[in-house]
């Protein structure tokens, strides 16, 4: 074979060498700083989750008013403890975001609002555990949506500093709605507790005591958390 020729075909093929050695770097490389992960989300999936923080106060407390309180409608105080997962200890300074419809069934808009939390009405607030975990809401009672056989709620979601993202927890409902069949009441997911609200009367008011067990049958709770 002619020298010359036996010198360009060894040319040749380490060229094609060296081109294949370097694209299987540059995909190794592309591989390794671009790592497909998952992470798993306390609670999981959680529609608006980021409106809980929209017009959050900064000093929030154990006692909150909602802007539904003034409305002609039924008054309702919904009270209790939040309660760490072992069922017995306190949690304090743990926030709980609410909000819930109008007496007609809507959530309402009023000219202050911002307009990104629009969804969820005006009637919606925050209240923060104290150091024996309680916590107490005066509203006034929700009514179902319009035209609808949907008993009525009231949404709640908790933030603790120790897990990154909010997340939600049974919506409270009414154990004397005539809506509240037998198997909605069995769809439900118990999540921190099972939200039924029995209402006890006291003059013009309707008091419900609802303990929440932070991580009850809530998705991906941390049996230890961060500190």
């Amino acid at each position: 074979m002619n020298s010359k020729l036996i010198y360009y075909c060894a040319f040749a093929i380490s060229l094609l060498l060296l081109f294949s050695c370097k694209g299987q770097t540059k995909q190794q490389k592309s591989k390794t700083s671009n790592p497909i992960t998952s992470k798993s989300i306390v609670g999981g999936p959680f529609e608006n989750s980021g409106f809980t923080f929209i017009g959050m106060p900064k000093h929030i407390q154990s006692i909150d008013t909602s802007a539904g309180w003034n409305q002609n409608g039924q008054k309702l105080l919904i009270t209790g403890t939040i309660i760490k997962l072992d069922g017995i200890t306190p949690a304090p300074n743990v926030i709980m975001y609410y909000y819930h419809t109008d007496v007609n069934g809507l959530y309402a808009e009023k000219p202050n609002l911002d307009k990104r939390v629009a969804r969820h009405g005006y009637i919606r607030g925050w209240v923060k555990s104290d150091e024996k975990g309680h916590y107490s809401i005066y509203t006034v009672r929700p009514a179902s949506y319009p035209n609808s056989k949907e008993p009525a709620h009231i949404h709640a979601a908790i933030v603790e500093t120790e897990i990154e993202n909010p997340y939600y927890i049974d919506e409270f409902d009414f154990d004397d709605d005539i809506f509240l069949t037998s198997a909605k009441r069995k769809s439900m997911e118990n999540r921190e507790g099972n939200g039924t609200l029995q209402v006890l009367v006291d003059g013009n008011l309707q008091i419900a005591e609802h303990n929440i067990i932070l991580g009850l049958n809530v998705p991906d709770y941390p049996k230890e958390k961060k500190k």
